[in-house]
């Protein structure tokens, strides 16, 4: 069918031209998508402040010959505008966007990884706080098969710990005979934060306050989805 419905999050847009924009969605059911949409920088344009990034559209899009679309019409669900008003919340949604923009694949379905990213983002809006990005990147790695090994050593497969450090070509912590063989730190602390990201008390991980764990745990999410997608997010350098 040349005209397809859909509702996605918009990532990212490039100007083109004088007066239109390409827009990249990230769609339900129709993976991520990029599309013109014509006359969107014209003053008084029907739907220009809709394609903006971070927000959750219903869209409809005629289907080119090539590789881009043409949006024909959107509707806002969820301006997720409290994300623009607040510097710190948008540049950790940009990350998240650009995340997802490098690991959605163009026109195929994911729709476990765009539920995770409209309620990132819901919760992001709701409740700023930098651990939704970085159990964001951790999720994110779980869903493409790259589960941290949090409970043996990534290395060697003792089950004992401490493990003091983390191994990003490992995959997971490390104990104390292999940690002196390279690794990042890893505070007893920031692993125990890790282990309620991703074993399933996230709302309590996302109650620790602002401090040295937190930004411990943030900074390794990064370097380990950097790690995984074996180039650095441009956004990096504003968190």
């Amino acid at each position: 069918m040349p005209l397809y419905r859909d509702q996605g999050v918009v990532l990212r847009t490039i100007k083109l031209g004088e007066t239109d924009r390409i827009v990249s969605i990230f769609g339900q059911g129709h993976g991520k998508v990029r599309a013109v949409a014509k006359g969107v920088r014209k003053p008084g344009s029907r739907f220009g402040a809709r394609l903006e990034p971070t927000t959750h559209v219903a869209f409809q899009c005629y289907r080119g010959r090539g590789e881009l679309d043409v949006v024909t019409q959107v509707e806002t669900i969820d301006a997720n505008r409290g994300l623009r008003e607040h510097y710190g919340c948008l540049t950790h949604a940009v990350s998240m966007l650009e995340a997802t923009d490098q690991v959605a694949q163009d026109r195929e379905p994911n729709p476990p990884l765009y539920r995770m990213l409209v309620r990132a983002l819901r919760t992001l809006a709701a409740s700023p706080s930098p651990l939704v990005s970085a159990a964001f990147f951790w999720k994110l790695l779980a869903l493409e098969g790259f589960h941290p090994l949090l409970d043996e050593c990534a290395r060697c497969g003792a089950g004992s710990g401490p493990f003091p450090a983390f191994g990003l070509h490992d995959g997971g912590v490390l104990c104390e005979s292999c940690a002196q063989l390279g690794g990042r730190a890893l505070p007893p602390e920031s692993l125990a934060l890790l282990c309620q990201i991703l074993g399933g008390e996230l709302r309590a991980a996302l109650a620790e306050p602002p401090g040295p764990t937190t930004v411990d745990v943030e900074r390794l999410a990064l370097a380990a989805l950097e790690h995984h997608i074996e180039r650095r997010l441009r956004s990096a350098a504003l968190l």
